[in-house]
């Protein structure tokens, strides 16, 4: 896949990324309490890190895209899958500013990103994991119809110290068979 689509939701653009995007990226993901949430978003957040970023999501097998807002475009978040072809499958992940936590944003872009992955890329299994603490993600992956599938105890290291992992999956027969 070499091209990055666009998903376009009632409130929101899932774009590629673009190094204009630095600007807003930089302190939206750079806030303490949502790298708190995530394994892989350093804190404190550089523009150095920004820019590394920008160019991992241009490598193949990453379907990473910004989350915007419709209404004026400006950016919000981020979304992505990260592809196994061999599998079959992909890893969903997603941050969001916290001036946009609990508006349903996040639930409304990964279900966007899940349907992209079922009906454009052909995956059979689509999954996501998130620290025990987060719990509001959790409830995010039930919305979307993922089975929680089990627990992996002090599985991660995040600040030096050891957090369980919170494993939820759904298969392409479950998303078409969905209410």
């Amino acid at each position: 896949m070499t091209t990055l689509p666009t998903l376009e939701t009632a409130r929101l653009r899932l774009r590629p990324y673009r190094e204009a995007d630095i600007a807003e990226l930089v302190p939206l993901i750079g806030a303490r309490e949502v790298a708190a949430t995530t394994l892989r978003i350093a804190h404190p957040y550089t523009e150095e890190h920004a820019r590394e970023f920008l160019v991992l999501a241009q490598e193949p097998g990453k379907t990473w895209l910004a989350t915007t807002l419709r209404a004026d475009g400006h950016q919000i978040g981020g979304i992505g899958l990260r592809v196994d072809e061999q599998h079959q499958n992909a890893e969903l992940g997603y941050w969001l500013g916290v001036p946009y936590w609990g508006r349903g944003y996040a639930t409304e872009a990964a279900r966007a990103m899940i349907a992209y992955g079922f009906e454009e890329l052909k995956l059979h299994r689509i999954f996501a994991s998130h620290f025990k603490h987060n719990t509001a993600s959790g409830r995010i992956l039930r919305k979307l119809g993922m089975r929680h599938e089990g627990c992996q105890r002090e599985h991660l290291r995040k600040w030096d110290q050891f957090v369980d992992s919170e494993l939820y999956g759904i298969l392409r027969q479950e998303w078409e068979n969905r209410e």
